[in-house]
């Protein structure tokens, strides 16, 4: 296994490109990364395992959704710098649901496939939302708020989380629990277009507070003083 990952030209990629075709019929499915822990980790269990570079993390294909990818086989470009797997897909490729993710013409912006699986209870709402955000971000903005948010550029998107934070704490202050509900789903979204604009997936947010598990507040707060 390590003369397989020595075979990789790691100074000049230090995320592997990988293309994933369908076994069965070679479609393409979609495009990803691994480092070496990841590689080490596919040519390990035989199951498909990237680095993302959204969550800054290794991610094992369908650990929420159950729908991993079985590696048949690896191979490695005439450059040493690309991968290309054949796997078998269990369930869906993409996250929106659909068998792959390259289902969208390049210059009509017509989708060509169906979408197969809801994905929506599989992600949860804030990573769907997320999702749908960055999706939207080359929408119409005549026909999209989020495309017409994100077209008014930082300083308008800025001043919506600052409005909605300020809106919450009023609610908090009226001991008003619906309108404290509804004004906190209205941060929610203002923060994630502004996560979204900058590609920080929610997953980095998550991380964060798990990490601040192991630690107390008040260590936690001391080791960001410092």
């Amino acid at each position: 296994m390590q003369d397989a990952i020595n075979r990789i030209d790691w100074q000049k990629c230090e995320l592997l490109p990988v293309i994933v075709q369908d076994n069965s019929n070679s479609e393409v499915l979609m495009m990803a990364y691994m480092d070496k822990q990841a590689l080490e980790l596919s040519l390990t269990t035989k199951v498909a395992h990237y680095f993302s570079r959204t969550k800054q993390r290794i991610w094992k294909k369908g650990e929420s959704s159950g729908h991993i990818q079985k590696i048949h086989s690896f191979s490695i470009d005439c450059d040493n710098d690309t991968l290309l797997i054949k796997v078998t897909q269990e369930g869906v490729a993409c996250h929106t649901g659909r068998r792959t993710c390259f289902f969208t013409e390049l210059e009509s912006g017509a989708t060509n496939s169906e979408v197969e699986v809801n994905t929506d209870a599989i992600y949860g709402v804030i990573d769907t939302l997320y999702h749908t955000i960055q999706e939207r971000k080359n929408a119409d903005p005549e026909s999209s708020w989020t495309a017409k948010l994100i077209s008014k550029g930082d300083n308008t998107i800025l001043k919506k989380v600052v409005e909605e934070a300020g809106e919450f704490s009023f609610a908090y202050k009226d001991n008003d629990e619906s309108e404290m509900i509804y004004e906190a789903a209205d941060l929610t979204y203002h923060m994630l277009v502004a996560l979204a604009v900058k590609n920080i997936s929610p997953d980095r947010i998550k991380q964060e507070l798990a990490r601040r598990f192991d630690m107390s507040g008040i260590a936690e707060k001391n080791s960001r003083d410092k």
